[in-house]
């Protein structure tokens, strides 16, 4: 079973993502801020990261691009999530290293199929 951090700052986001995860029966992990994830990352291990990009302390594009130079972590599956999806917008995110992204509010009928086509594109499905 893959275990899923996510990095999310609003509390009523978190709880329906966690809902949603947790009745795909996926491990999960969770971060508020950008330098919580980091350290989440090292003491979860997580085999996806979902990436609030508007996050408190360290933006998730900065902690996204700090992933990647991680040798342990560089090539974990990274997925954002925005509400941000103005033009422009998805380069900057996969510029960053997010392999996909996934616009907010999520559809609670859909994300988890979302997710399992970034996986899938990326040769990672469950």
């Amino acid at each position: 079973m893959k275990k899923i951090l996510i990095v999310e700052d609003n509390e009523i986001n978190l709880k329906l993502i966690r809902t949603v995860l947790k009745a795909k029966g996926f491990l999960l992990a969770e971060a508020r801020d950008g330098e919580e994830a980091l350290k989440s990352l090292v003491s979860e291990r997580p085999d996806i990261i979902l990436m609030d990009i508007q996050i408190p302390k360290i933006d998730g594009l900065e902690v996204t691009r700090r992933i990647r130079r991680m040798d342990d972590f560089k090539d974990r599956l990274i997925i954002a999530l925005t509400a941000h999806a103005m033009e422009g917008d998805r380069e900057k995110i996969l510029e960053a290293g997010c392999d996909g992204y996934i616009a907010k509010p999520i559809n609670t009928r859909t994300f988890n199929d979302e997710i399992e086509a970034i996986l899938a594109k990326k040769g990672k499905s469950q």
